[in-house]
This record gives structure tokens, C-alpha cells and sequence, in this order.
């Protein structure tokens, strides 16, 4: 069975909107806001995390965002992220251009738990709020990875909205990137 992985970069405050500064939210921009060493040493870790995956899970946006991006990039990053599957889920897409793309249709949650009984790996969230929440509120999520920004923005969009239950995490790693990013490790912890 596949394990589904929410990682996300993140504000110390919780805010993921908008990090690269393209949406038009007034705090925009926050990933690039960091030191050269900072953002060398994500792209490391991005790097260690996509080789890792089996396949990566996007929304909509998130997907649109990366396949505009993505597939005219070159390294050893961009060919991993061109060459791995991505399933994108979606009630309006239909043809998608980036390769190695599949739409998910239907109820998020159903298919979602088919995806993860049909894969074996790790299977990767990247950006994609709204599917977020929707995983963690069907405790479809095995493990959280969050780069920490240093920034506290006080508005945006969070990771986390309301849940129906309190999500209980174990910290299973921590350590710096670059000068001054976080890279915090969580797994889900499930009543027995």
C-alpha cells in the first residue's frame, strides 16, 4: 500500500499561500525571500524527496502551476519531476499536457484510497491546499514533511484548517537547510 506524504513549504506561522509571489496575495514571494544557501539547500532536499517518491498527487492549480513551469526546465530536479507520474485531481481538467499526467475524477477521498492501494511508495502532495485538508480530514495522510520558513506573515492561507478530530502527529525528524530553513518530519499517529 502507498503512503501518502503531505510536504509543503510553509511560514512559521502556517501560511503556504502563494510562495513564489505569483498569485497576487499582498505577502507573496516568501520562498524566494531567503538566502542563496537557503534556497541551494532546498532545492537539495526537493531533489532527495522526488527521487524517493513513487508518484506525485496535485490539485488543479497546484498542477497548472508546475506544468507551466516544469517540463521546460532542465537538471537532474526538473527530470525527475518530468519523468515521474503525477496524478492530478480534478473535476474540470481533462487533457494534460504535462507528461506522465493522469486526472483523478470523481470523490477526492474514494480515489485517493484507490491510488494508494494500487501504488507501493511514497506518494507526494506538493502545494495543492484544498487536497490537503481534504486528506488529513479523511485521514488519508501517513506523513507530513514541512520546510519551515523564517517568517511570520500574520495573514494567508493556512496548511491546516478546521478538522472534524484532533490529528495527533510523532516528530520523526528535524534538521536545518541551508541558514536558515527547518525541515520538520512528522508521521500520523492512528488509534490502534
Amino acid at each position: 500500500m502507498g503512503r501518502i506524504v503531505i510536504s509543503e513549504n510553509v511560514t512559521l506561522d502556517g501560511v503556504v499561500q502563494d510562495p513564489t509571489g505569483e498569485e497576487g496575495f499582498r505577502y507573496g514571494g516568501w520562498f524566494v525571500d531567503v538566502g542563496k544557501n537557503d534556497l541551494e539547500a532546498f532545492f537539495k532536499v526537493a531533489l532527495e524527496e522526488a527521487l524517493r517518491a513513487e508518484a506525485l498527487l496535485l490539485g488543479r492549480r497546484t498542477f497548472e502551476i508546475f506544468a507551466g513551469r516544469w517540463p521546460s526546465r532542465t537538471g537532474e530536479l526538473a527530470d525527475r519531476m518530468n519523468a515521474m507520474p503525477k496524478y492530478v485531481v480534478s473535476s474540470s481538467l481533462k487533457d494534460l499536457d504535462w507528461n506522465n499526467s493522469t486526472v483523478i475524477d470523481g470523490d477526492a477521498t474514494t480515489e485517493v484510497t484507490k491510488l494508494k492501494e494500487r501504488l507501493k511508495g511514497e506518494i507526494v502532495v506538493l502545494g495543492s491546499r484544498r487536497l490537503s485538508h481534504t486528506l488529513i480530514e479523511n485521514d488519508l495522510v501517513d506523513e507530513l514533511r514541512l520546510t519551515v520558513y523564517p517568517f511570520v506573515l500574520g495573514a494567508g492561507e493556512l496548511l491546516f484548517g478546521e478538522t472534524g478530530d484532533k490529528v495527533r502527529l510523532r516528530l520523526i525528524g528535524n534538521r536545518t537547510v541551508g541558514d536558515g530553513l527547518t525541515y520538520v518530519t512528522y508521521n500520523v499517529v492512528r488509534a490502534a
